[in-house]
């Protein structure tokens, strides 16, 4: 009784929402009826009824398609042939049928169709090859391996940058200059090294310094830690220890475990050397673009895919040591970001939302800034641009006086407005706010991220003399 009534539902809604269509491509391919018996068991297959009538009722639809889950132990036995009564003339008529359409398919799968993909993928070679934007796993910019070679504005570039380098007593304020519009891959390493502090400018002092704040590093994990499981920090290693694998979980070279270890010493031994703040989630992102731009130093291939242990350990122990300081010397900035309460970030989400006069304002839907902008501040919009699109943006603010605590600010505000047309065509709340925290930027590189800071400068200097309108 209960199948009737369903059976007769079906047939008094013959449209419903969501229904399904048959579909056939590259990942469903039209079945073979020699490996899928999975028709019920009073009804016959019908292999010659190729033009069959579209199904008019769910109940019909359902009795004409195979599916997947219907595959049971009993179906499997039918595969086999099993000793019965002699078939008769119109069954032999159609097993000959059958017969007839498993050959024509075998011979369309082995002789006709590969004949035809081997004529499409001549014409696809034959057409020009242009260069791909990476996605979001991929952590190489435009200007690395894959892209087109170097043009002469970039190698006279790169050769300004060296020659500031290999000066005696490099002159930082003509390299930030330099590093504002983007610093070339083969020199970013020692760029950021000296404009992050770490480094002197004095060429002939780098070595020494290097050396002692190595030392000092691996000094600071042989004394502190093993107290990683001492009852006053687990729990500040537990919130370490879960968050390293969320770190930018679609990239393999931070699935790697030894890469997972060195974030988690990093992590552990700052938590514990700044106890104003100690560890809070969103730090653990800021270490990817050091590690990144550090170990692209010894890699020459992609380095999202890089096996990290295959380099020297005392390799593995240099580049460690030095996103870690480079990493300190960006917190000692922002460390307001991250103490109790958090009162940097409140402040500059505020001081956003007075920068905003166009966007947010004038929707209809009252949006909390802090909804959506505490992300931007706490990570840095890491977790709003790709790893490469980070990568090009600390370029600049290296290069700025106070990029990451104050120059970060009109680069939010300006990619606020940068959305602004699709944030005003969005018309319900749910689907601002998803907007809002999933802007998609995974196409992004070099050239819109350029645009996003060209705007934040005209930004900064709008308001440079309007202090009522933004405090710091």
């Amino acid at each position: 009784m209960a199948a009737d009534n369903r059976i007769n539902f079906w047939r008094r809604n013959p449209k419903v929402p969501g229904s399904v269509q048959p579909v056939y491509g590259a990942q469903h391919p039209p079945l073979d009826p020699r490996f899928r018996r999975t028709y019920p068991k009073d009804t016959k297959p019908k292999f010659n009824n190729l033009k069959s009538k579209k199904a008019s009722t769910f109940h019909e639809f359902a009795r004409s398609t195979n599916d997947a889950w219907d595959i049971d132990d009993e179906e499997d036995e039918d595969f086999f042939l099993t000793p019965g009564p002699a078939p008769s003339l119109s069954s032999g008529l159609h097993s000959a049928s059958t017969v007839f359409i498993v050959v024509l398919l075998d011979f369309l799968i082995f002789f006709v169709w590969p004949s035809t993909v081997r004529s499409t993928l001549k014409k696809q070679q034959s057409l020009p090859v242009r260069p791909i934007i990476p996605l979001v796993a991929r952590i190489s910019d435009q200007n690395a391996s894959g892209a087109p070679p170097m043009t002469v504005r970039e190698k006279s570039r790169l050769d300004k940058f060296k020659q500031l380098l290999a000066s005696a007593n490099t002159d930082l304020e003509e390299l930030r200059k330099h590093s504002w519009s983007g610093i070339p891959r083969e020199v970013r390493p020692i760029t950021w090294r000296l404009l992050s502090g770490y480094l002197p400018a004095n060429k002939e002092r780098r070595e020494l310094v290097l050396k002692r704040k190595r030392e000092e590093y691996f000094g600071f994990i042989e004394q502190y830690y093993h107290s990683r499981t001492d009852e006053h920090y687990k729990d500040t290693y537990r919130q370490i220890h879960i968050d390293i694998p969320r770190t930018n979980p679609l990239i393999p070279l931070f699935q790697q475990p030894v890469v997972q270890e060195v974030f988690e010493r990093i992590l552990f031994i700052w938590a514990i050397r700044h106890p104003a703040s100690g560890y809070v989630q969103g730090i653990n992102d800021l270490v990817t673009p050091f590690f990144v731009v550090f170990l692209s130093e010894f890699v020459t291939e992609d380095v999202e895919n890089f096996d990290v242990a295959a380099l020297p350990l005392d390799t593995q122990r240099n580049i460690e040591a030095d996103s870690f300081w480079c990493m300190s010397k960006l917190l000692d900035g922002i460390q307001d970001n991250y103490t109790f309460a958090q009162p940097g970030i409140q402040n500059k989400v505020k001081a956003l939302e007075e920068l905003d006069a166009g966007t947010l304002h004038h929707h209809k839907y009252e949006v909390e800034y802090l909804q959506f902008a505490f992300r931007w501040m706490n990570n840095l919009l890491m977790r709003e641009l790709p790893l490469r699109c980070t990568i090009r943006l600390w370029d600049t603010y290296q290069a700025e006086a106070e990029g990451f605590s104050h120059f970060h600010l009109y680069v939010c505000a300006a990619f606020l407005t940068e959305w602004r047309k699709e944030i005003l065509s969005m018309v319900d709340f749910q689907g601002l706010l998803m907007l809002l925290q999933n802007l998609p930027t995974i196409h992004w590189g070099n050239e819109e991220v350029g645009l996003l800071l060209a705007e934040a400068y005209r930004l900064k200097y709008m308001f440079a003399d309007a202090p009522s309108h933004y405090k710091r």
